[in-house]
């Protein structure tokens, strides 16, 4: 065999990768058995299963996190190594053998085409837009070229120049003449960095997020990332963690008792009545009451008012209740108001909704109509979370709306971007957990300016709000000189803590959104490690005993081949970081029976040949020979079939894609190179080495059937099985499972029997759907 010392120094350095991978793998196993020990050790006093679970978790992660920075192995004169970076080297499982999360984000480029326009408001573009988002869930392209499609169709005699060529970002690179498919290969590669930028600062996010050898992967054909996070017990706080776009913003405010604020609000629920009853012409002249006049409302269960009671101070024309006819606005939005005894919320807050009715309040007063009676920089937000009621014997669900007052631009007085530190920590005088923010030098003039401002003119607020959302809005008693700042919202600690990581990694360039997610129990996830073991060790025993029985001594060379094929399959996941999955798993076990069957070819070609009356060794040498071309067709067109898996698929499909891929580099690697170098060696030194037992060698010798003359029945046979499932497509169709139509998927274990068609019918009935329900036996 020529080549024989490349093929044993490849084979040599691959062991070596295999040897300093197990290296990686074993100070950590140190670190974890003690984890668990401590684990016990925390929860030994409780009786409780599920407490003394929960303790048991929270004790194993606060252990380990003290670990993470921490050297526990070094390569001398080479590296230090942490039990981080440890397991950043090591194999990684998937959630579906370890429990977790899971999701699949989609990057919106919406927001960042209509940017680029400078917020173009032709309604020619907005179609496409909406066009695209639409296209965007049933097809393999990006956005940007479903959205230069979009805008083909509904605007065929329009260049896309047009729209983009005035933008500042782009008039350098652009103007009026530029070709459409120029115009989409520069936004393409804007939309790129966006895209890479936003990866990048989520990546951030989430290696402060606690997770354990998370999985974090760019598919850039659709402007996709998939995250894995093992071990995430709390869903709701992940998701938030993952699509909140960390948009901070502070804003000076409007109060109600600024010139002509609370009348524009009693106007503009007069003027949507009459638009409402089709007179969008109407002029509403309202009388204007004094502030002194509040009106407290009796709602019911769905937040219409259905009774008035007027509470003030003031004489007030009481012949007619400002209220009393109230129009859509007024309906859903309780005015804020000032019995005498104080305002019942800051003045910044015109009045309360109900978060249920959140959108269409705000989508009233963001009617060009309506707008136009308010002042021109006057904008209004939601608060984040509901407001808290004083011995409240239900959850209060209102949220307030505030008054915000922009620069010329549209913008806030100041954003994120000048945030140089952000931590949880508690306030000292009243204990509630906050987010201290500190500044850089032009936002700390920028906040001292707004502050002195705001307490010069009666202490008036300032908000601060995230993702378009008002999370605080601090009453400024003195200017704030040192650039420092703080945000109070009722935070828990995880939120405060998480807030502050999101702001200080800082906003993301584009929004985000989950498209899927998935949750695995934990006790799942360690059923699948144990059968997938069993799975791998019963698929190489049975292969094992197949070869060792049919092939005697040549069936031991293929054992050990596939032994390393294996071995080297792991440590190549290993070092590129590869998370292994159930599909992973499959691809394993399927690459074991395609590395055997490249040698039960060669050994077949073997027997053909001596008993062709070639010599052992002429016989061994021919074999290997004209073998390999019906090797390397099977192996290449597999190999092909792995690779359009893995540019296509997603998560799972992508994970066994690869698996296959480099299972098949190494079948060829082991059962043609290394398989002969172990023949040879074994031959070299004198020795026989049988490719069948006396049984075997006649097993199929006498067979002698005439494929190609009955050749005309297998094309019946074929045609009838093909005419079968066309007719079953056309008829049945597929059961198509939630990643093509969206929905939920649940494993839930009972104690006992259950009738899998009741079980059906019942979820039907209840969800008005036809659920897909398989009986699984563990």
């Amino acid at each position: 065999m020529e080549q024989k010392g490349l093929i044993k120094w490849v084979l040599i350095a691959l062991l070596i990768v295999c040897v300093f991978q197990l290296v990686f793998h074993l100070p950590t196993l140190k670190v974890e058995r003690n984890a668990d020990t401590y684990a016990q050790e925390a929860s030994s006093a409780i009786s409780d299963p599920v407490a003394k679970y929960n303790v048991e978790k929270t004790a194993r992660i606060r252990y380990l996190d003290s670990m993470s920075g921490k050297e526990i192995f070094s390569l001398p004169l080479l590296k230090k190594y942490t039990y981080s970076d440890l397991k950043k080297q090591q194999l990684a499982l998937g959630l579906d053998l370890k429990g977790g999360m899971s999701s699949i984000i989609q990057i919106d480029l919406r927001d960042f085409l209509v940017s680029l326009s400078n917020n173009n408001s032709d309604p020619l573009f907005k179609s496409a837009l909406d066009n695209a988002d639409k296209a965007l869930a049933n097809s393999q392209a990006d956005y940007i070229t479903l959205f230069a499609q979009e805008y083909k169709k509904v605007a065929p005699n329009q260049k896309l120049a047009a729209l983009f060529s005035r933008s500042s970002t782009l008039k350098d690179q652009m103007n009026f003449e530029t070709s459409d498919g120029d115009v989409q290969r520069i936004i393409r590669k804007l939309a790129d960095e966006t895209v890479d930028l936003t990866f990048n600062r989520i990546k951030d996010r989430i290696d402060k997020f606690g997770a354990v050898q998370p999985n974090i992967s760019l598919d850039k054909k659709r402007d996709m990332i998939l995250v894995e996070l093992p071990g995430v017990d709390n869903p709701e706080r992940a998701r938030k963690y993952l699509q909140a776009s960390a948009k901070l913003e502070f804003f000076e405010v409007y109060r109600l008792s600024d010139p002509g604020v609370y009348d524009a609000l009693l106007s503009a629920d007069k003027k949507l009545k009459a638009m409402m009853s089709g007179d969008t012409s109407a002029v509403v002249n309202t009388p204007k009451y004094t502030l002194q006049n509040r009106y407290e409302f009796k709602r019911d269960s769905l937040g219409n008012i259905i009774d008035s009671t007027l509470v003030g101070v003031d004489s007030i024309p009481t012949s007619k209740d400002p209220f009393a006819d109230a129009g859509p606005l007024f309906k859903m939005l309780t005015p804020n108001g000032n019995s005498g005894q104080g305002w019942n919320f800051t003045q910044c807050v015109i009045g309360t909704v109900d978060k249920s009715n959140k959108d269409r309040v705000l989508e009233m007063l963001n009617k060009a109509e309506i707008k136009s009676l308010f002042p021109n920089d006057l904008i209004f937000r939601a608060a984040q979370k509901p407001y808290q009621v004083k011995d409240a014997e239900e959850a209060n669900s209102n949220l307030e709306i505030y008054a915000l007052k922009t620069k010329n631009s549209g913008a806030a007085a100041l954003d994120g971007e000048r945030i140089a530190r952000a931590f949880a920590t508690s306030d000292p005088v009243k204990g509630d957990v906050v987010v201290s923010l500190s500044m850089d030098n032009k936002g700390a003039k920028i906040w001292g300016d707004m502050t002195t401002k705001a307490a010069n003119d009666n202490n008036r607020e300032i908000a601060i709000t995230l993702d378009d959302e008002v999370v605080s809005s601090p009453r400024v008693n003195e200017p704030i000189l040192g650039g420092s700042s703080q945000i109070s919202g009722n935070f828990t600690i995880d939120e405060a803590k998480d807030l502050s990581n999101i702001l200080q990694v800082g906003k993301l360039p584009a929004k985000t959104k989950i498209v899927s997610d998935q949750i695995i129990g934990p006790s799942l996830g360690k059923e699948n490690i144990d059968k997938s073991l069993w799975s791998i060790v019963g698929g190489f025993l049975l292969t094992l005993l197949f070869m060792v029985l049919y092939y005697t001594g040549g069936g031991f060379v293929s054992i050990i081949a596939l032994g390393l094929n294996i071995i080297f399959i792991l440590a190549s996941l290993a070092s590129f970081g590869t998370v292994l999955t159930l599909p992973g798993i499959a691809g394993l076990v399927l690459t074991m029976g395609m590395a055997v069957d490249a040698n039960i070819i060669i050994y077949e070609r073997i027997k053909e040949e001596l008993a062709a009356g070639r010599s052992y060794l002429q016989a061994i040498s021919e074999g290997f020979k004209h073998s390999l071309s019906a090797i390397i067709d099977s192996h290449v067109t597999a190999l092909l079939s792995s690779i359009v898996l893995f540019y296509y698929g997603l998560g799972p499909v992508k994970g066994f894609a690869l698996v296959l891929i480099i299972g098949i580099i190494f079948s060829v690697f082991t059962s043609v190179l290394v398989s002969r170098l172990i023949i040879e060696w074994w031959v070299g030194k004198g020795n026989k080495l049988s490719f069948a037992s006396d049984f075997t060698a006649r097993l199929f010798k006498n067979v002698n059937f005439d494929w190609v003359g009955n050749r005309k029945y297998a094309y019946i046979f074929s045609g009838i099985l093909t005419l079968i499932g066309f007719i079953s497509f056309f008829t049945r169709g597929f059961e198509l499972g939630v990643e093509f139509k969206g929905g939920y998927s649940m494993n839930v274990h009972f104690d006992k029997e259950v009738d899998v068609e009741k079980l059906r019918n019942s979820l039907t009935t209840s969800f008005g759907a036809n659920p897909i329900v398989k009986k699984c036996r563990y």
